[in-house]
């Protein structure tokens, strides 16, 4: 059977279902705004504070990582083109070096893909998911198959979670929010959600602002936030209690279908 880039017995397959990598997903986001090339890409080429687009957007993104994850091998390579193709579109204007650029120049291609995946095993970990170092490893290495979706080679993106860190140590110098960046905790308290959505409007700023917690000290101070000990210990205990109570939940309403097929396989591997 086609299981598409992971499959039973994959580490993505263990992880990625479980409810609590919502907050790593903002996270990501986070770590992408950190990026003046990344960003910018996004300020001028997206819809996503447009009230009549935003949600379509959002959904669009949210179906291709269901695909990427779950998805047969066709489905994944029609979605990888589509997103390749968009890409390869357009461009942006960098005001630091006078340049038009492309979206899917491979410098931020690849700071996207790790903010991504650093993002997704450390609320992970932080919030009670088991994983060993060897698995927290072959999750990271698992994860290069789905950087070639996006249009990069598997072996420019880290393999491991010490190069992982390394990667991110080095970028450190060249990222910072760009002054035309609206800031996202602000975006968060009026966030363009549909009408049947408005009730949950509430649960966005705290969910923005436990997704800032989750961040490295450098990222929360890049983004003008309080940067301490004690908010990493916040962070950490809020994880874990929000995963224990979720793990309250009964398993067909906590996980979604995709992600109960793959939890019955990963058993049965």
């Amino acid at each position: 059977m086609d299981h598409g880039l992971f499959g039973p017995g994959s580490v993505t397959w263990r992880v990625m279902g479980e409810p609590i990598l919502l907050v790593g997903g903002f996270r990501a986001l986070l770590m992408q705004g950190l990026h003046p090339r990344a960003m910018r890409g996004v300020i001028q080429n997206s819809a996503l504070m447009d009230p009549s687009e935003a949600w379509a957007r959002f959904t669009r993104t949210t179906e291709f990582v269901r695909v990427r994850t779950y998805g047969t091998s066709a489905e994944v390579a029609r979605a990888g083109a589509r997103v390749r193709k968009i890409h390869s579109k357009l461009t942006a204007f960098d005001p630091d070096t006078g340049e038009r650029f492309r979206l899917d120049e491979p410098d931020a291609l690849r700071w996207v893909h790790v903010g991504e995946v650093d993002s997704y095993l450390s609320v992970a970990r932080r919030a009670g998911v088991r994983l060993t170092d060897a698995e927290a490893d072959r999750f990271v290495a698992e994860w290069r198959r789905a950087a070639e979706v996006v249009g990069l080679a598997p072996e420019d993106v880290p393999g491991s979670v010490g190069e992982m860190r390394d990667y991110i140590e080095a970028c450190r110098p060249g990222l910072r929010l760009v002054p035309e960046a609206a800031h996202p905790l602000r975006q968060s308290l009026n966030a363009p959600l549909p009408a049947y959505l408005i009730p949950l409007k509430p649960i966005f700023p705290a969910l923005t602002l436990l997704a800032f917690a989750t961040l490295p000290r450098w990222a929360r101070r890049m983004y003008g936030l309080p940067a301490t000990p004690l908010g990493d210990l916040w962070a950490t205990a809020t994880l874990k209690t929000l995963h224990t109570g979720i793990g309250l939940v009964p398993e067909p309403v906590r996980y979604a279908p995709d992600a109960r097929r793959a939890r019955r396989l990963n058993d049965a591997a």
